[in-house]
């Protein structure tokens, strides 16, 4: 039950982080304020970091790990595309980015609710994802 619950919760941070990285590279051509550039780029090497963290796990666990859900990920796109083609600002590319974080908090703590017998390691990893999309979401309330 251990490793099912354990390759389970990387598996859905594995996806949080694709999908949190696509949309960080969605809108950083938009981005217009050099400090928003900054916190966006860390952010995303901040999940590029916990995704290698991730993918040494499943590796040990001999799973692939998981891609976003693929309609999940074209509604993000045509919100993100329709939002920007119209008027891109940073305070659109902020409340885009907000939602995207706030879904991503959403989902995250239900998964780790859900497989409480995940190991430790893969519990703390999904905490510190956590604390990521809720930082970002709270950076980005100066651009809103």
């Amino acid at each position: 039950m251990i490793e099912q619950d354990t390759i389970k919760l990387l598996r859905e941070c594995d996806a949080g982080i694709k999908m949190g990285v696509k949309s960080i590279e969605d809108v950083e051509k938009y981005v217009k304020s050099g400090e928003m550039k900054k916190i966006l780029s860390s952010c995303k090497s901040e999940h590029e970091r916990l995704e290698e963290e991730i993918d040494a796990l499943l590796e040990k666990y001999k799973d692939d790990g998981k891609d976003p859900n693929p309609v999940a990920v074209g509604m993000s796109w045509m919100k993100t595309s329709l939002k920007l083609g119209l008027h891109a600002t940073d305070a659109i590319i902020a409340d885009l980015m907000t939602d995207g974080c706030n879904m991503g908090v959403k989902s995250l703590s239900g998964y780790l609710n859900q497989y409480k017998a995940a190991d430790e390691k893969s519990k703390d990893i999904t905490k510190k994802l956590i604390k990521l999309e809720d930082r970002l979401a709270t950076d980005m309330r100066a651009y809103l």
